[in-house]
């Protein structure tokens, strides 16, 4: 009986002589897990023997030897002092043996003994991405980043990973805005901003759930971010402008399209800024100016401000002539009177006055038309014929004062003639008539701008 206890005992300790001696493979020339990360341990814990333990464990594994790479990491794993390199050695060998749930689970243990383990914290990310738990994966991954900012190649994979969630985050929030699910879809994008709070796109695209939504100052709070990213997004700033036209906020709007057209000088943005522009430029005028057009008779200082506002760069390029006027005090117009009246568009009274509310005829509006025209003329060739053109006037003769004025005004169509061929010198001019005499005349003389 003693003799075989004492051969057992001695068969015992050969075994752990053997195990304590036991040499690893070298490290093959291809790792069979590179992606894997070294359980090292942490200075000055465990004994050189454990140390040398951990590394066989290592060797083995990456020459796929679970079975040994197991042992070594096993029989080490609940020494305190380098449980946290075992452990995470035990959970890389369960993952090598695509036992995933087993490896998160290993992982999530030495974590609970040492959270800011990195080789952990990436073995962990890497278990998760195989049970398809990117968003877990990527958390894990991301608390390795914050800990050894040197992971480089760890850092692209969480690039990828995150450029990955965001694509599956914008097409989940176009699939629910398309379907009607605006709140999922805002939801959708407000994670995704959530990740990536710096994308002017991401911004723009929440504005547009946003607006669907009803939500149009959310929405102008994201495009005028998503412009702050990235200040050439002209798509934003096209957005900006029209949620500003539509409360009819027309100095913001022209102000958006201004710098969307400075990025993208298409002629459709083009246009939209003309016509904004207008459009505020309108608003910004007189009460009594915009009541023009309804006005059942025109005045003389109403036809002056027509001019001086639709042919304002014909006023302003037309040679300065003296101009005396005493009656525009308080008048609404004065400025335009003045301004049109230098121009040589309209003539003082040879007392200086101007008398701005007399009603005209279309006697006095052919005469207006007449001098643009010549104004024009000496730079313009086409125009040059109208001058000279004589017309047939049912009720004028050559002879007639205003025939001349009349004659160019109809052979250049500002003026047509009416039904029966007559011109009707002494007729009184409504505000409507005006106005399409002037549009059509602001065409001839800026051919390249809209007529407003």
């Amino acid at each position: 009986m003693r003799r075989s206890k004492a051969i057992a005992a001695g068969l015992g300790l050969a075994l752990l002589v053997g195990c304590a001696t036991r040499t690893a493979p070298p490290l093959p020339a291809s790792l069979a897990h590179p992606e894997f990360m070294y359980p090292v341990v942490a200075a000055g814990a465990g004994s050189p023997e454990e140390s040398a333990a951990i590394d066989r464990g290592w060797r083995y594994l990456q020459n796929n030897d679970l079975g040994n790479a197991q042992r070594e990491f096993a029989a080490l794993s609940t020494q305190g002092a380098v449980a946290v390199p075992a452990g995470t050695g035990s959970a890389y060998v369960a993952l090598a043996g695509d036992d995933y749930g087993q490896a998160v689970k290993a992982f999530d243990g030495v974590l609970a003994l040492s959270p800011k383990y990195v080789p952990a914290l990436v073995g962990r990310g890497q278990a998760l991405l195989q049970l398809k738990r990117d968003d877990e994966a990527l958390t894990s991954f991301e608390a390795a980043l914050a800990l050894d900012a040197a992971l480089v190649d760890l850092r692209q994979r969480v690039d990828v990973l995150r450029f990955g969630a965001l694509q599956e985050l914008i097409a989940s929030g176009r699939t629910a805005s398309a379907a009607g699910r605006l709140d999922d879809a805002a939801a959708a994008y407000g994670r995704a901003i959530a990740a990536s709070p710096d994308s002017g796109f991401l911004h723009r695209e929440l504005a547009g759930v946003e607006r669907k939504r009803g939500n149009d100052e959310a929405a102008l709070l994201h495009l005028r971010r998503a412009t702050e990213i990235d200040p050439t997004d002209a798509v934003a700033l096209l957005q900006i402008a029209e949620l500003f036209e539509a409360r009819q906020d027309l100095a913001e709007a022209e102000a958006a399209l201004r710098r969307a057209a400075a990025i993208d000088p298409s002629p459709d943005i083009a246009a939209r800024l003309a016509a904004v522009a207008e459009r505020a430029r309108e608003a910004r005028l007189p009460a009594e100016f915009r009541a023009l057009a309804t006005a059942a008779q025109l005045t003389r200082g109403d036809l002056a401000a027509l001019l001086g506002v639709r042919l304002e760069d014909v006023v302003r390029q037309a040679p300065p002539r003296e101009a005396v006027i005493t009656d525009l005090r308080g008048h609404w117009a004065a400025a335009w009177i003045t301004q049109v009246a230098r121009a040589g568009l309209m003539d003082p009274f040879a007392n200086h006055t101007f008398q701005p509310r007399e009603p005209i005829t279309r006697a006095e509006l052919a005469a207006a038309v007449n001098r643009v025209i010549a104004l024009l003329a000496p730079t313009r060739p086409a125009l040059r014929g109208f001058l000279t053109d004589r017309p047939r006037i049912a009720d004028m003769a050559a002879s007639h004062l205003s025939y001349p004025a009349a004659a160019v005004a109809v052979a250049s169509g500002i003026m047509p003639l009416r039904g029966d061929g007559r011109f009707d010198v002494s007729l009184r001019v409504s505000g409507s008539e005006a106005a399409d005499v002037i549009a059509r005349l602001r065409t001839l003389a800026l051919p390249s701008a809209n007529a407003r």
